[in-house]
């Protein structure tokens, strides 16, 4: 059956069924529906998971197999098929259709793809797979629904604002769902819980619009160390908070930490990438600094912004700029 994204968290809490497709174009709500799967699977008894990725090379008895084979391990797994595209191909839709004509017992399937159009929806395989399972198409929000989704974001974070301020944000990201965590993962850094006035909001999402902090990071993952220097020193006198600066390069050397790690243990570049919001436009970018950042490398960067965020409170004496300036070029192997 076909279900909207919000209607799924109730559905996990009553009962899981054997198939989920999540397809759709906006990654944040295609990943955050797949991991409420995911952590409703683990908390049933499936702690044995196979992810298995479909592209250009990729072998469909891989599938079969995967679903005939039992598991050493543990009695329930999960199969977290990703089928980016949307489009399994024949030979792709005849092992679905084959896997749903005789479900294996304790295995549930997980298959997140791309956005499927009016006749995607209504092929076999689909159809099949809608008539033995749940499948959600998530969709990027516009209007009152973005604006009903920020406030809940809000919320999470223990932040609230009026209707004008919930518009400003919404104005910013222009139904880009990930720059819209972005925005509110910064007003909570620099503000903390409470309500947040016209002006604060306005505030920091003009400092952005000037001087986008996260340029930041590019710089650094390529090595560029005069363009480091450069957006340092012009969102510093713009005005952005130290907290914002240090929290992007933060979350910026913890993400590369968990995909070296995820690929260390054999698992696809792809599906990593994907896992950690890591679109076409940065993959090389990334690609070229995991070639160049051992683990040392980073958690060195880690022990630096821990002191650093002891400098932003007056816990340690030293400017905390200057230690910004250390992660950067730290990330920079320079």
């Amino acid at each position: 059956m076909w279900l909207k994204a919000e209607q799924l968290p109730a559905a996990l809490a009553q009962k899981l069924v054997a198939i989920y497709l999540i397809s759709g174009d906006e990654p944040l709500q295609l990943g955050e529906a797949a991991d409420a799967v995911r952590l409703a699977a683990k908390n049933a008894g499936y702690d044995n998971r196979e992810l298995l990725t479909v592209d250009a090379h990729f072998n469909w008895l891989e599938f079969l197999q995967a679903a005939d084979a039992m598991s050493i391990f543990s009695e329930k797994k999960i199969i977290d098929l990703r089928l980016p595209s949307g489009k399994p191909g024949m030979e792709g839709s005849k092992a679905l259709v084959s896997y749903c004509e005789r479900l294996p017992e304790d295995t549930l399937l997980l298959i997140t793809a791309g956005k499927l159009d009016k006749s995607g929806k209504k092929t076999k395989w689909v159809t099949t797979l809608e008539k033995h399972g749940v499948a959600i198409q998530v969709w990027p929000l516009e209007g009152s629904d973005l604006l009903q989704w920020l406030d809940k974001r809000l919320q999470r974070r223990g932040l609230s604002t009026n209707k004008q301020g919930l518009s400003l944000i919404a104005s910013r990201v222009e139904g880009n769902l990930l720059a819209a965590n972005q925005e509110i993962e910064k007003l909570y850094v620099l503000y903390g819980e409470g309500t947040l006035s016209e002006e604060q909001i306005t505030r920091v999402v003009a400092d952005a619009s000037r001087y986008d902090v996260f340029n930041l990071v590019n710089a650094a993952l390529s090595g560029r160390v005069g363009r480091i220097n450069k957006i340092l020193n012009g969102v510093r006198h713009e005005g952005i908070a130290a907290p914002i600066v240090l929290w992007v390069l933060t979350r910026e050397i913890r993400s590369l930490i968990s995909i070296q790690q995820q690929l260390g243990a054999g698992q696809p570049r792809n599906s990593v990438f994907m896992k950690h919001q890591v679109w076409d436009k940065r993959q090389k970018l990334v690609s070229h600094a995991l070639t160049r950042l051992s683990r040392p490398d980073l958690l060195a960067g880690l022990l630096v912004a821990a002191k650093t965020d002891r400098q932003i409170k007056g816990e340690e004496v030293g400017d905390c700029w200057e230690s910004l300036l250390e992660i950067s070029l730290m990330l920079a192997k320079a």
